[in-house]
């Protein structure tokens, strides 16, 4: 299991690292949050692992609208 879950912590990862430097950067700061969202979502996995981490990443990207909350939203 532990194989597993670093398997999809690296993956997961990943593609947060692509965003962050192919995607992010045409699409500017937009982030409502400190720290952003991406940095959120790696600091979640890390700490977390990739299944809890990720829906607590993904949570954040739901709440990250222009209707939702802002300001500083550590990682429990």
């Amino acid at each position: 299991m532990k194989f597993i879950n670093k398997i999809f912590g690296w993956f997961f990862l990943g593609l947060i690292r692509i965003y962050q430097y192919a995607i992010s950067p045409m699409l500017g700061a937009n982030c409502r949050f400190t720290p952003t969202c991406s940095q959120y979502g790696i600091e979640a996995i890390r700490k977390h692992g990739p299944f809890k981490g990720g829906w607590m990443a993904l949570k954040r990207i739901g709440r990250c609208h222009p209707w939702g909350a802002h300001g500083h939203d550590p990682v429990p």
